[in-house]
């Protein structure tokens, strides 16, 4: 197996395991919001996440619904770009994600942990935030070991 070949297998596994998660995620999250909500985060959060009026849990429901179709269509998006061969647009789309990844991670210690009701859980989220970056930076190193040796 040449190095280039091992540089594309190793985006492919990459881009299809990020792609079942989100698949499986988007998919719990648009069907099974409540129990995903109890799982993440506990049954006494999960009741005060949902909403107190019938109006807002409602809107919570629908927000959580295109928010799960939105997970779900990244999850298809990355599933189509798994079979893309281009090293110059893998090393790009990996850099996209790192950065995407990193962000999230940031947006959950500033913003989230100043939500009562989320405060004890976003160091775990971050840092699944973080191991999901570090699998694309995996794939960068080992793409520039490949092309520099």
């Amino acid at each position: 197996m040449s190095s280039d070949q091992m540089g594309s297998s190793g985006f492919f596994l990459i881009c299809i395991l990020h792609a079942v998660i989100a698949l499986t995620s988007g998919s719990l999250i648009m069907f099974y919001s409540n129990e995903v909500l109890v799982f993440g985060h506990g049954s006494e959060t999960a009741s005060k996440l949902q909403g107190s009026t019938p109006h807002d849990q409602l809107l919570i429901q629908t927000s959580g619904s295109f928010s799960g179709l939105l997970l779900f269509g990244i999850g298809l998006l990355l599933f189509m770009v798994a079979f893309v061969r281009d090293r110059d647009f893998q090393s790009f789309f990996a850099k996209g994600c790192v950065l995407l990844h990193i962000s999230m991670a940031v947006w959950r210690v500033y913003f989230e942990r100043k939500l009562e009701d989320l405060a004890r859980d976003w160091p775990r989220q971050a840092v699944g935030d973080i191991a999901l970056a570090l699998s694309w930076v995996f794939f960068i190193v080992c793409s520039w070991r490949e092309k520099y040796d």
